[in-house]
C-alpha cells in the first residue's frame, strides 16, 4: 500500500516517493508544470503538463494516472471481465471518476446499463476539463453517473441486480479504505445475480502482495466467492511497473468464455485482445502458492 509520501520541491519534476517500499517514481514536467490544484472535501487533486507522459492527474501526491499509460488499466479493468461473463448487460463501477474504466466498459454493444457510483464528483469534472477523451462516454445514455458513497449504494441494492461490478478505486485509504473488506464484499455478492463477476484493482504483486493483494482474496472468500483469479498488467507510472486486478466469480470458477467475442469485438483497443487475456491469467512462478486461480 502506498502511505505517506515526500515531494522533492522542484518545480521540473513531479516525484512520488513510496517510503515503505524504498523506491520513486519521477516525471519531467513540461514548461506549464503544474495546471490546477484544489482540496475537496475529500482529498486534494492536481492536474499537471509533463514532458512525455502528456498530463497527469494526482490525488494526495498518488499517481492516478497519465494520458500516454491510461490505457492499459482502463482497458484490463474492463474487457477481461465483461469477456469472461456470458451475458453481462448491467454493470456498476465503484470509484471509476476519471471515466475511463466507463468509457471501455460502454464500448460493448451487450451491456444495456452502467450505474457508476463515485464518492468526488470533482475527479469527474476535472477529467471532463483535462482528460476529455476519458470522458466520451459520460452523456450516453445507458451511463447513470452518481456522486455519493459506494459503500451505503451497495448496501441497499436489490439482490441479484447486477452482472458484473468493477471497483476502480484508489488506495485504500481514506475514502477508499471501506472497498477493501469483506463486508464490502459481502455486498457485493449479495448484489450480483448468478454467475455473477466482481473485479477490483489490487495493487502491484511486488509492493503489495501480503498487504493487499493477498487478504483481499481472503476477504472475498470470506464474503462468500467462489472463484479468484489475478490479471497482471504492466503500469508504468504505478509503483513496479507491475499491477494486478483481482476477479472472482460469486458461484464458481473464473473462466475466458467469450474468447470469439473478443475476437470479433467491434472496436478498437490499444492494449487488450485476446492474447493479453490469456497472458494475464499466467501465474508466476514464485507467486503460485499465493496467487494461483481457485
Amino acid at each position: 500500500m502506498r502511505k505517506a509520501l515526500t515531494m522533492i520541491p522542484d518545480d521540473q519534476w513531479f516525484t512520488e516517493i513510496c517510503e515503505e517500499c524504498g523506491s520513486a517514481f519521477s516525471l519531467r514536467l513540461a514548461e506549464s508544470g503544474k495546471l490546477h490544484e484544489e482540496r475537496t472535501p475529500y482529498q486534494t487533486i492536481a492536474i499537471y503538463e509533463t514532458a512525455t507522459f502528456g498530463r497527469l492527474m494526482t490525488i494526495d501526491g498518488f499517481v492516478m494516472l497519465t494520458s500516454r499509460d491510461n490505457f492499459i488499466y482502463h482497458e484490463m479493468m474492463a474487457h477481461p471481465v465483461l469477456y469472461s461473463h456470458p451475458a453481462p448487460r448491467r454493470v456498476l463501477i465503484v470509484g471509476g471518476g476519471d471515466c475511463g474504466t466507463l468509457r471501455e466498459v460502454l464500448r460493448h454493444p451487450e451491456v444495456e446499463q452502467v450505474v457508476q457510483v463515485e464518492i468526488d464528483e470533482r475527479v469527474t469534472r476535472l477529467a471532463e476539463r483535462y482528460f476529455p477523451e476519458l470522458c466520451e462516454a459520460n452523456h450516453d445514455p445507458r451511463a447513470d453517473l452518481q456522486f455519493r458513497d459506494a459503500l451505503e449504494w451497495i448496501k441497499t441494492a436489490p439482490s441479484g441486480a447486477l452482472d458484473v461490478i468493477i471497483v476502480d478505486s484508489t488506495d485504500p485509504l481514506g475514502p477508499a479504505e471501506g472497498l477493501f473488506g469483506a463486508a464490502f464484499y459481502g455486498d457485493c455478492h449479495r448484489a450480483l445475480a448468478p454467475g455473477g463477476l466482481l473485479i477490483h484493482q489490487s495493487e502491484s504483486p511486488w509492493f503489495h502482495k501480503d498487504t493487499i493483494t493477498v487478504p483481499m482474496r481472503r476477504a472475498m472468500q470470506q464474503a462468500g466467492f467462489r472463484g479468484l483469479a489475478t490479471l497482471f498488467f504492466p503500469q508504468c507510472t504505478y509503483p513496479t511497473g507491475w499491477w494486478t486486478a483481482t476477479l472472482a466469480g460469486r458461484d464458481g470458477a473464473v473462466a475466458f468464455r467469450r474468447e470469439a467475442d473478443a475476437s470479433a469485438r467491434p472496436f478498437r483497443t490499444r492494449y487488450y485482445n485476446p492474447e493479453t487475456h490469456r497472458a494475464a491469467l499466467a501465474v508466476p512462478e514464485f507467486l503460485k502458492p499465493d496467487l494461483a486461480p481457485v
